[in-house]
């Protein structure tokens, strides 16, 4: 039997039968708000009062060609190609993971703190650009620099800068054989490394570990710190005396990267809890 979507609601109530296996009530909810208004560009409150309103036969089938990778365990980010970050519009690939909410948080705590910088920014592991992007969107006297050891992220996160309307550079650079010749002193390194350990991916869904890039994830379990260590040693040389340093972190390493933190001379070293009580954010001032 032929699928039939002529209107809004034929589009809710197929999504629904062919994800309820799959997903809850509420995210169906969720991506059907997203894929109605991606592929028809009807709003989410047109949606509400007007759900009879046609749908064009092209825009059905893309309707059924997404619930078909949704069914796959793709996510909906990688499907339309995007999402929203702090107010930004991403471009977003198999090369860039998908910004988080607590990312969101390490962006807004730096730009709370910082609202009259003036001076440079460094965002090592920029992948999509999010941080840099919504940085320089938010701190207007900043320039903002963003490194990643893919040229696939460099490439999208240069789009994203476009797209945003902002200037932000963008390098291709291994923070374990860095370049830091090509960049200026900052007053502010920010850098959401990968901190996840390996023996933690039993814990994670199949859509993160089927579809985003590892690399930008994943640490042997050995070495949990291994980035943080790399861009600290980077820092040394490019973090300006009395300037300070924000991570996002694995809650379980907080004490772990205190420690290493000290050990680099910082002071004023905080750590910050998520909106699920995770500690998520580490800063540090370094010394003088």
């Amino acid at each position: 039997m032929a699928v039939k979507i002529q209107t809004i609601k034929d589009i809710r109530f197929y999504l629904k039968k062919e994800l309820h296996d799959i997903y809850t009530e509420p995210e169906i909810r969720v991506l059907s708000d997203i894929l109605i208004k991606t592929i028809t560009g009807i709003t989410k409150l047109h949606q509400l009062y007007d759900n009879v309103y046609p749908v064009a036969g092209d825009e059905a089938d893309k309707i059924i060609k997404f619930a078909g990778k949704l069914k796959s365990g793709t996510p909906v980010q990688y499907i339309i190609g995007e999402t929203t970050f702090y107010n930004c519009t991403i471009k977003v690939n198999g090369s860039t993971l998908i910004p988080r909410p607590e990312t969101e948080e390490l962006v807004d705590l730096i730009i709370r703190q910082n609202m009259d910088y003036y001076g440079n920014i460094i965002d090592f592991g920029t992948g999509s650009g999010c941080i840099a992007i919504a940085l320089a969107v938010n701190l207007k006297h900043s320039n903002v620099t963003g490194t990643d050891i893919s040229d696939e992220a460099i490439r999208i996160a240069h789009q994203n800068s476009i797209l945003n309307n902002v200037r932000v550079n963008f390098l291709t650079d291994d923070i374990f054989n860095p370049h830091p010749e090509e960049l200026s002193k900052a007053g502010i390194i920010v850098s959401n490394p990968p901190y996840v350990r390996n023996s933690e991916k039993l814990h994670m869904s199949e859509n993160v570990l089927g579809f985003e890039p590892h690399l930008a994830l994943f640490v042997n379990d050995s070495e949990p710190l291994v980035f943080y260590d790399a861009i600290l040693k980077l820092a040394e040389k490019l973090l300006l005396p009395g300037g300070r340093i924000y991570f996002e972190i694995n809650e379980a390493m907080g004490s772990p990267l205190v420690k290493l933190l000290e050990s680099f001379g910082y002071s004023e070293i905080i750590i910050t809890s998520d909106i699920n009580d995770k500690q998520r954010i580490i800063e540090g001032r370094k010394k003088v």
